[in-house]
């Protein structure tokens, strides 16, 4: 039976690279991993080629990850890196909103790795900022309303997260008050 991480590196085409970016981020500021990995850790996993973090601050950030091989584009709140030759995308966000998240991350694996997960609720509430942000494409709203929906039905406590008539798809599966 293949591995989480073999399986990871038939999709990106590197046998490593979401474990060499965790190594990296680790000796910087906390973080946590964000977005839909960290749904799978909480849900049935889906496929993604994009890794998503939060970071405290992101001094240093960016050199450790050029120091473990990755190209790095610096953006105003966030980092974007790639490991030449792969597929997976890692985003560092650098945003305010995220600033608490590390600080209730809790340790899991996801692709065979061990890192810092974003708590449920707070994953959730990442979802439902993207989710609800009019800037962002129709398909990743999408994306998020139904990572959404993976997480209610995995956790009913998702339902007292999200206010009712926020996510129409969500108010489909809410139990009856």
């Amino acid at each position: 039976m293949m591995s989480e991480a073999e399986f990871l590196a038939g999709l990106t085409g590197s046998p490593n690279d979401l474990a060499l970016a965790v190594q990296a981020l680790r000796g910087c500021a906390p973080f946590c991993l964000i977005g839909g990995l960290a749904v799978n850790h909480y849900a049935e996993p889906m496929v993604t080629l994009d890794a998503d973090f939060a970071i405290v601050a992101g001094t240093g950030a960016d050199d450790a990850l050029r120091a473990a091989g990755f190209e790095v584009t610096v953006h105003p709140h966030s980092l974007n890196a790639i490991l030449p030759g792969s597929r997976l995308r890692i985003q560092i966000t650098i945003n305010s909103r995220y600033g608490s998240f590390p600080s209730r991350a809790v340790i899991g694996t996801v692709f065979d790795v061990e890192m810092p997960i974003a708590c449920l609720p707070d994953v959730v509430q990442g979802k439902l900022w993207a989710a609800t942000d009019p800037t962002r494409r129709a398909s990743k709203r999408a994306k998020d309303a139904a990572d959404l929906i993976r997480l209610a039905e995995n956790h009913r406590e998702v339902f007292s997260l999200v206010a009712a008539g926020l996510i129409p798809g969500l108010d489909e599966i809410r139990p009856a008050t």
